[in-house]
């Protein structure tokens, strides 16, 4: 029961602090939302910055032990780069607002400490990419390629669609702001196009 009502606080926190930013997330509002008191909130966070910080290792550690289990199955290298796309590509369509507050968070690291939590949680999933690739390579399943510079693509065309979606709504002609757009038009393509990128620039 109470990790139960430590998740709906979560939830509830993810939901406010991507609707709002931090500033205008009241701790109050959350409590009040998730249906606790506030003694049960700092019982758990400790304060509004550790309730924050425990939204974002929430989402980042059960990624990373998800794409963990995926470089440790016994599949080919092809197999595990497209299983990794297709994470990454329902992952970052069906949380755009969470992708937003994180990239906001980066930013302008107005948080001391989170922003640096954030780029270490990351730097930790881009490496499970990394593994991916470099075992392509030295198994032969991959040519020689530029891992930093691929993970930079895979990871650039997110960054457009969702942090630039203003600009990348013009180029498409459509609302990627809109779930509905993003989730039944855009993300379809998206995985189609890095996959297809992708095959075409490893094979030997």
């Amino acid at each position: 029961m109470k990790e139960d009502r430590k998740e709906i606080i979560l939830d509830t926190a993810e939901r406010l602090f991507s609707e709002n930013g931090f500033d205008g997330a009241s701790t109050r509002a959350i409590a009040n939302e998730a249906g606790v008191n506030m003694a049960m909130l700092n019982y758990y966070f400790g304060s509004k910055e550790g309730l924050y910080k425990a939204v974002f290792e929430r989402k980042f550690s059960g990624f990373h032990q998800t794409l963990i289990n995926l470089n440790e199955e016994n599949i080919s290298s092809w197999d595990k780069l497209h299983k990794y796309i297709d994470l990454y590509v329902e992952r970052v369509t069906t949380q755009s607002c969470f992708q937003r507050l994180m990239q906001h968070e980066i930013s302008f690291q107005q948080r001391s400490g989170v922003g640096g939590f954030i780029v270490e949680y990351m730097n930790k999933n881009l490496n499970e990419i990394r593994k991916v690739l470099q075992e392509g390579i030295n198994n032969g399943s991959f040519r020689e390629i530029d891992i930093d510079l691929t993970i930079s693509t895979i990871f650039g065309t997110k960054y457009y669609l969702v942090h630039l979606s203003g600009i990348a709504s013009a180029l498409f002609g459509k609302d990627l702001d809109n779930a509905e757009v993003l989730n039944q038009e855009i993300k379809p393509r998206l995985k189609k196009h890095l996959l297809e990128l992708l095959d075409s620039y490893l094979k030997k």
